[in-house]
């Protein structure tokens, strides 16, 4: 059984990309989370040192590979 799994996003960034990561693991509206974090910052500077640990511990969304087209792992036949 495979659970759900934290990556900072790739299409949905701002600075790298881990509010947005965290939204999508919980299902919740980044532009929330953003602002989550930004009142972290304003209320006690903690916000700062909790994103720069996330960006270095968190790991980036895989890439999405399409192996229906023509590249190089489905060669067009060459006859």
């Amino acid at each position: 059984m495979e659970g759900k799994k934290l990556y900072k996003s790739r299409s949905d960034v701002k600075i790298d990309g881990v509010c947005s990561g965290i939204a999508k693991y919980f299902n919740v509206d980044p532009t929330l989370v953003r602002l989550i974090w930004l009142a972290a910052v304003i209320v006690g500077g903690s916000g700062i040192l909790a994103y720069i640990v996330c960006m270095i511990v968190i790991p980036r969304e895989p890439d999405v590979v399409d192996y229906t087209g023509g590249g190089y792992n489905n060669p067009p036949n060459s006859n």
